[in-house]
């Protein structure tokens, strides 16, 4: 490793050990802002339901911790790390990330002030992170009953926000196209509340929920149901999975096939996507009951 990319590596560690102390969870990251690390999954076809369960780096966001020796043993791991990466939607801070993009040929800061003059809203005092291609990030916390998704241009052409299950590349990163940094004056600053206003926006319509079972299912069967309509996005697959080994454990499997279906759909997965890890579930059960 040439001499440069020990010293980036080295000051992406000593950033992100600086976020940790501050409560923001952080990941390892390359110079092309992915995640450092592979996936332990990649050749199996499940990978998509493990989000660090098994105990390996490589999960992505979900490897995100405030723990110095985890952090250490990340980026050790990963030597050519040259950046961290903050974990989104997290405690203490519920971190939201608006990401106000260059690329696009908008002009999203006049896209942002445009939409609080129009719902009345003022974006407070707070972090701004400049990013090489002269975009900026605006670091909000939310509620902790929220979990605000990821979307892009989904607010406004040039906006992007960042939320549960995504992360935000830490000051101090170098990537290919250069450093990210805080802008002047804000680096002492705490991220500010997000304006209810605002919030309303970046949250997704109510889901209609339609928590009908099997007569034969009984309450277990229900609570199965209602664990899975609980899912947020990056949740679904996971908790879907679990309700289901859990059903056929229990012998009421086949019995909660289609509940369970229609409760992945109201999550926003598709058919396909249900039945496959339901099936999955029931492979690994042996089909119980």
């Amino acid at each position: 490793m040439a001499t440069t990319d020990r010293q980036a590596t080295t000051l992406a560690l000593a950033h992100a050990l600086s976020a940790a102390e501050r409560g923001l969870a952080v990941i390892p990251l390359s110079r092309s802002k992915l995640p450092a690390l592979r996936s332990p999954h990649r050749d199996d076809p499940l990978a998509p339901l493990c989000h660090g369960e098994c105990g390996r780096f490589g999960h992505g966001v979900y490897d995100a911790s405030t723990d110095p020796a985890r952090i250490r043993e990340m980026f050790t791991t990963a030597p050519w790390s040259t950046g961290y990466g903050i974990a989104c939607g997290l405690p203490p801070h519920h971190l939201i990330g608006v990401d106000l993009d260059t690329k696009s040929g908008t002009d999203s800061s006049a896209a942002l002030r445009e939409l609080a003059l129009r719902h009345l809203f003022t974006i407070p005092e707070t972090v701004v992170v400049l990013t090489p291609s002269g975009g900026r990030h605006l670091w909000l916390t939310g509620p902790p009953d929220a979990a605000v998704p990821n979307s892009a241009g989904r607010l406004a052409p040039g906006i992007d926000i960042r939320g549960a299950g995504g992360y935000l590349v830490g000051p101090g990163s170098r990537t290919d196209h250069g450093v990210y940094s805080t802008a002047p004056g804000t680096a002492h600053l705490a991220p500010a509340v997000c304006p209810p206003a605002l919030l309303r926006l970046l949250l997704p319509p109510p889901r209609p929920v339609h928590p009908a079972t099997h007569p034969s299912a009984g309450d277990q069967g229900q609570g199965l149901v209602q664990f899975v309509l609980a899912a947020h996005e990056g949740q679904r697959n996971t908790r879907l999975f679990w309700a289901a080994c859990r059903a056929y454990e229990n012998g009421i499997g086949p019995a909660l096939v289609a509940p369970l279906i229609d409760a992945a759909l109201n999550t926003g997965l598709s058919e396909r996507e249900a039945r496959a890890t339901i099936a999955s579930a029931a492979r690994m059960t042996g089909r119980r009951g």
